[in-house]
């Protein structure tokens, strides 16, 4: 199946290009078909061609030292990777697999170099296609470094109702709310005992105001208490990825240690062997009797 150089057209790297030269760049693309879960390269794999997509999708990623996986991109129809191999020569730097059924246009170094030549402008819409992934890769970077607990707790302190809703949970759990509750009652109850009452016995008004009071403090403790299991929920992850990643450098380094047992061992059979042939050359050889025989009066 031939590319068309319509859909050449639609990809920034190619849409200076006129129809001639699309098509002769068109006729010089190798089509690649791809299926689910197929692993397209991997990491340190030699590069010496580009992909273009025209169907599906391929995620691109990188695995840390703790052995976590990382997605740069999520390459869809008419977006192409695989470049940067291509442009210094040297190995693939992430791992592509196909996470959608598709199929890809293939373009080689050489076939690149002669787009290059007719159309400087088309290295620099590659370069920034790069650029654009390089700073993603950066974000993602930078989001996987362990998370300030206080920081993501802060996140949502701008909103004034919550940080009133907070101001409230603290100062009503405190003994100093107590206190100013019992004085205030007492000083109601104890005026309201004397002829100048205006809300005597069963004290309706005292009632209401406490009931109000409770109703405004409940909704308040409330929002305080969803901002409470929010910040438990977000110290739980943050413990779970402190807890993962640990878990998985433990594993690495046991890799590494088992890597290393086995070269060891490797090694140490082969000095054994080499040992054991030294040993059997340098032993003298037995002597051997020779014998002739014949008449011994003949000399």
């Amino acid at each position: 199946m031939a590319v068309d150089p319509a859909f050449l057209a639609n990809i920034s790297l190619f849409a200076q290009l006129d129809d001639d030269e699309r098509s002769v760049l068109a006729a010089s693309m190798v089509e690649q078909p791809m299926k689910v879960g197929e692993t397209l390269f991997k990491t340190g794999d030699p590069g010496d061609s580009m992909f273009i997509v025209h169907a599906g999708a391929v995620e691109l990623y990188v695995k840390d030292k703790a052995g976590q996986k990382i997605v740069l991109h999520v390459a869809e129809p008419g977006e192409f990777f695989g470049e940067l191999s291509l442009l210094d020569g040297g190995s693939r730097t992430a791992t592509g697999c196909a996470t959608v059924e598709g199929g890809l246009w293939i373009l080689d170094r050489e076939d690149l170099q002669q787009l290059f030549r007719k159309r400087p402008d088309a290295a620099l819409d590659m370069l920034a296609a790069m650029g654009r992934m390089t700073r993603k890769a950066n974000a993602l970077l930078q989001a996987r470094v362990s998370r300030n607990v206080n920081e993501e707790v802060e996140v949502d302190r701008g909103n004034i109702v919550m940080r009133v809703a907070d101001v409230v949970a603290d100062f009503s759990g405190s003994i100093t709310f107590l206190v100013l509750h019992v004085i205030f009652f007492a000083i109601w109850l104890g005026f309201n005992s004397t002829p100048l009452a205006f809300d005597p016995f069963p004290y309706n008004l005292l009632t209401m105001t406490v009931s109000l009071e409770a109703i405004i403090l409940s909704t308040l403790l409330l929002f305080s208490g969803n901002r409470s299991a929010a910040r438990d929920r977000i110290r739980s992850d943050i413990e779970y990825e402190v807890n993962l990643k640990a878990e998985l450098e433990v594993a690495h380094l046991h890799e590494k240690s088992d890597a290393m047992h086995e070269e060891m061992l490797e090694r140490f059979s082969r000095i054994e062997k080499a040992l054991n042939i030294s040993t059997r050359t340098s032993k003298p050889m037995p002597a051997v009797e020779v014998r002739i025989q014949g008449d011994p009066s003949k000399t």
